[in-house]
């Protein structure tokens, strides 16, 4: 009778600890789920992955060299911008290592990352193309005709098939976190005058809109998938038991799909009545579903993220925003009605806002009492034109473009009204020395106002009141991480990645 060999670890490529790694570049400054999720996949079909966060953690080149499969998470521009960095150097210390870039960002950018640098991409719902791609390398098989895993022998549309459907053979595990940095390496809660460690979920991803600027659109086209609620609430309680007090709600837009959304925070305050929490959502859902503001302010919910991202009707029709100035007005009083905070998000320069509008912006924000619960970045947005993005069929974006700038992974454009770019550049200065520095907003916001001011030819006395600041002053609640997805990465960002002989920035 023939004799059955069982496998043994050496015949297993990816099975022993150490062997596959998780990368997270920057996740705004909370515990990376980028890398949580793939690793809880991982782990129910018997792998040992573990996980690195650049963002707080040192690399080291002895444990990079002998990885065989590295998965680099790039939710965002400026995670991008970084791991290209991190795929860099793992090129040159491990050059038989398998690279995959998966998230938002690397399926809009898959064919020039196949050129460069990876091995393989994966976008959309992508934890079961992982998956089945680690799977087929383990056993040395070929990878062309995996679902959703783009090669570089073909490149295939993002992988949307729900992930946790009830029909399928791979359950959802939870997020695993065991291996990752502690809560207390990531940002803070800011509550009057105290500081509160922080997790983060997501109920939801994807969304069901189509606002022509975001790079969530080229990718999931109107779709979002809905979290298992007992998934999302056994990811809460452990967070909670490992010293949490805030839950940041990462979902594109939480209101998307409300009925689960609130289900989810009830069932979370009943457990656990001291939680508070925050989330993002449109301006619009705001104030469609403006009488459920009370109870959740009566869950914990502190303060809503917004995208309003300007105060000019004519940019916001461009964006197909969904929503105008005035609606951002009403808006805010409908949260500060309710207990709750706005906090906006702003896209500040665009090809269409003019210097008037940048100027009738911080007006609005001085107005309505905005300073301290917008976050100084927030006025240095630069419009940002990845490859893909909607805008570039769906407006006359066209005349300020240049060509593919690949490297930095956009259209670069160039304003109209030459005093633009150089504000812009003007504020970004401020903006990143503020943040170094940790200065007061109010103080950043009247810098910020002085210079728009000189840009006019106005004299800044005569449109800044002068302002001294009390740093005693109530604040609104916010996060101690203030940088934004679409910002460029700073200096500081890649200094974890400037290791010796591989390159100065």
């Amino acid at each position: 009778m023939e004799q059955v060999t069982e496998p043994t670890e050496e015949r297993s490529l990816l099975r022993h600890p150490g062997a596959i790694m998780f990368v997270s570049c920057y996740e705004l400054g909370h515990q990376p789920l980028g890398i949580a999720q793939p690793m809880g996949f991982l782990e129910q079909a018997g792998f040992a992955p573990v996980g690195l966060d650049i963002a707080v953690e040192a690399i080291d080149e002895s444990t990079l060299r002998l990885v065989r499969f590295v998965g680099i998470s790039v939710p965002m521009h400026t995670a991008l911008r970084l791991g290209v960095r991190v795929a860099e150097l793992i090129r040159a210390i491990n050059p038989a290592c398998h690279i995959c870039f998966y998230g938002l960002y690397a399926s809009i950018n898959a064919e020039y990352l196949l050129q460069r640098l990876a091995d393989s991409v994966v976008g959309g719902e992508y934890e079961i193309p992982l998956r089945s791609l680690i799977e087929a390398l383990d056993q040395d098989q070929t990878i062309n005709h995996l679902e959703g895993v783009s090669s570089r022998n073909r490149v295939v549309d993002p992988y949307l098939k729900r992930p946790y459907s009830t029909t399928s053979t791979i359950s959802q595990p939870i997020p695993s976190r065991a291996g990752l940095p502690m809560l207390d390496q990531y940002a803070r809660l800011e509550q009057n005058g105290t500081k509160r460690l922080v997790g983060s979920v997501e109920a939801s991803r994807g969304c069901l809109h189509h606002c022509l600027h975001c790079p969530i659109v080229p990718v999931y086209e109107g779709r979002f998938f809905l979290v298992p609620e007992d998934v999302v609430l056994e990811d809460i309680r452990r967070q909670v038991n490992t010293g949490a007090t805030h839950i940041t709600f990462g979902d594109p837009d939480f209101l998307n799909g409300p009925g689960h959304s609130l289900s989810i925070v009830r069932t979370m305050h009943k457990e656990f009545p001291h939680l508070t929490f925050d989330f993002t959502a449109k301006i619009e859902h705001l104030l469609k579903r403006r009488a459920l503001m009370p109870d959740l302010e009566a869950q914990g919910c502190l303060f809503i993220i917004s995208a309003v991202e300007s105060f000019s009707d004519d940019v916001l029709e461009l964006l197909d925003k969904g929503h105008t100035g005035a609606d951002i007005i009403t808006a805010l009083g409908i949260l500060r009605k309710g207990g709750i905070t706005l906090r906006p998000s702003l896209v500040a320069f665009t090809p269409w806002t003019s210097l008037d509008d940048y100027l009738h912006m911080l007006d609005m924000m001085e107005t309505h009492d905005l300073i301290d619960a917008t976050d100084p970045v927030q006025l240095s947005i630069r419009l940002l034109v990845p490859p893909g993005s909607a805008l570039l069929a769906k407006s006359d974006i066209q005349q300020f473009l240049g060509p593919l700038d690949q490297g930095s992974f956009q259209y670069p454009w160039t304003h109209p009204d030459e005093r633009m770019d150089r504000l812009h550049r003007a504020v970004s200065a401020i903006v990143e020395a503020s943040a170094k520095e940790e200065e007061d907003a109010m103080v950043t916001f009247d810098r910020i106002r002085a210079s728009a001011d000189e840009m006019a030819g106005r004299h800044p006395e005569s449109s800044t009141r002068a302002r001294v600041s009390r740093p005693d002053r109530p604040k609104p609640p916010r996060l101690t991480e203030s940088w934004f997805c679409c910002a460029e990465p700073t200096t500081q960002q890649f200094r974890p990645l400037l290791t010796k002989g591989h390159g100065e920035i």
